[in-house]
């Protein structure tokens, strides 16, 4: 599954990763673009569950406007 990872400049293409290159990472803080659906993002969600992590996520608003805001996934 190809997930959208946040922008960091209003004007660019947000970029493609596969979950599995997530997974492989050490972070665990993640910041994704609004574009991806809400579906998708539950899916994230219910594959890290799945492998022993608890999650929290959340979309968060950094705007007035409905659609500006991303979503955020920390791994625990």
């Amino acid at each position: 599954m190809e997930i959208l990872l946040a922008r960091t400049e209003l004007n660019e293409k947000p970029r493609k990763v596969k979950l599995e290159k997530l997974k492989e990472g050490n972070e665990k803080i993640f910041y994704f673009d609004k574009d991806n659906s809400h579906k998708d993002m539950m899916a994230v969600v219910e594959s890290f569950e799945a492998d022993g992590y608890n999650t929290y996520f959340r979309e968060v608003k950094f705007g007035l406007s409905d659609g500006e805001f991303i979503y955020e996934l920390h791994i625990v």
